[in-house]
């Protein structure tokens, strides 16, 4: 008896779980034909929408509208305003912002200019300076050279005598002849 009131428990519990089982799987089969026939309807009420909305831009497109009767043309017609309107104000606040933003940049680097503007006079201020300084002298005014003739060669307006000596003598005394010059009547610069 002992086996049988061990094979008894087991036997039961088999028993419970094909009940369940059987249970369960009427239970889902009923749940999913249920679940199916929510999906169908689903799919039909989208495919209805999607073609709704694929006449509504064939319409929008200007193709089509022979068959519309007055009153869904003005609809058309005031939905096509309503889009433009939208677009328009939609277009003018992307450029108001565009323009604020370019505003901007342009104050930052007027900025930066008159910063950069500033240290350029501050160095040339500092360079101007310093060069006397550098070079051991003060106060030497810069001059530049007058411009030269075209001609390579100048004529020299010079004496043609020379005093030379220690001695000051008169300078009917001594006399040095100026040195030889060009064919030209020019002497050359380097010999100067």
């Amino acid at each position: 008896m002992r086996e049988s009131a061990c094979s008894q428990p087991i036997y039961m519990l088999k028993t419970l779980d094909k009940y369940q089982k059987s249970s369960y799987a009427a239970l889902e089969t009923s749940t999913s034909a249920k679940e199916t026939q929510n999906n169908y309807q689903e799919y039909l009420r989208l495919k209805a929408r999607v073609e709704i909305l694929q006449q509504s831009q064939r319409n929008l497109l200007g193709e089509e509208l022979g068959s519309l009767s007055t009153k869904e043309l003005d609809q058309l017609e005031h939905q096509l305003d309503m889009s433009l309107k939208q677009i328009r104000c939609t277009k003018t606040q992307f450029m108001l912002d565009q323009l604020s933003d370019l505003q901007g940049k342009e104050q930052v680097l007027e900025e930066a200019n008159s910063s950069l503007r500033r240290k350029l006079d501050e160095r040339i201020a500092e360079n101007a300076l310093r060069l006397p300084w550098a070079s051991g002298e003060q106060n030497i005014p810069y001059c530049r050279q007058p411009a030269q003739s075209e001609e390579f060669f100048q004529p020299l307006g010079c004496n043609s005598t020379l005093h030379v000596g220690y001695n000051h003598v008169g300078p009917e005394q001594i006399t040095v002849a100026a040195p030889a010059q060009n064919i030209n009547g020019f002497i050359p610069g380097w010999m100067v």
